[in-house]
């Protein structure tokens, strides 16, 4: 069965696109821990980022640098914290999280943001590419 990532690549369940090549995906996460909490994908659905041939790992983490500074570029914060927890759905992926305190790195703790606030976000990031 395709993962909500697969389905998110093949267009079947939308979301506020970032940036996208033919490797990879990033769009912002509808369950944010900060305003502009991203996530970078393999469009390959492996379940576990270690179990990703090297080129691939390789490439997301250039894809991921990348979104980072667009991310840090728009949205103000300290720095830009990275996570690779892979749990909650089994296809790897990169969180990036614009961080002004350590609480912003718990995914218990989420901030909510309307329609318009996310369209409006993926574009201020698309610009800062």
């Amino acid at each position: 069965m395709s993962s909500i990532f697969t389905k998110i690549i093949n267009g079947e369940i939308p979301c506020y696109k970032i940036a996208e090549d033919e490797n990879f995906l990033a769009f912002l996460d509808v369950n944010p821990n900060a305003k502009g909490h991203t996530l970078c994908i393999p469009k390959q659905e492996v379940n576990k980022i270690f179990e990703m041939e090297d080129d691939l790992y390789i490439g997301l983490m250039q894809f991921s640098k990348k979104i980072a500074v667009a991310l840090e570029k728009t949205v103000p914060c300290k720095r830009i914290g990275m996570a690779v927890v892979g749990l909650e759905v089994p296809h790897a992926h990169v969180h990036l999280i614009p961080l002004n305190e350590m609480d912003e790195m718990r995914f218990q703790n989420k901030v909510s943001l309307s329609k318009d606030e996310f369209e409006a976000l993926a574009e201020s990031i698309k610009t800062n590419l």
